[in-house]
């Protein structure tokens, strides 16, 4: 079965949807806001939305596409950003709540 024509764009938008990571963007403190901005720039630019913003450290979340990921690290030679995934992280195993 082929998809049919008004299809076509669901299956576009399932493609892209998979290509994208929830990610956190994290510069050294001595980053100027300008770069962190650029940054940010950059996600929106390739399709991504910033899902989070925070002030107490150089840092925001989120949802990014392959290409901001290839490019992410050639906005600057001399502040280079940690990328990792944003996952919930425990310190000890614990069971899920029963709603």
């Amino acid at each position: 079965m082929k998809p049919t024509g008004a299809l076509l764009p669901l299956v576009g938008l399932v493609a892209l949807a998979s290509a994208q990571r929830q990610v956190l963007v994290t510069y050294p403190q001595d980053t100027p806001p300008s770069m962190v901005e650029k940054a940010k720039e950059a996600v929106l630019a390739t399709g991504g939305i910033v899902t989070e913003e925070y002030s107490l450290i150089k840092s925001f979340a989120a949802t990014v596409s392959s290409e901001f990921l290839e490019t992410i690290n050639t906005l600057s030679s001399s502040h280079k950003p940690i990328v990792e995934d944003d996952k919930m992280v425990t310190i000890q195993q614990q069971e899920p709540l029963e709603q």
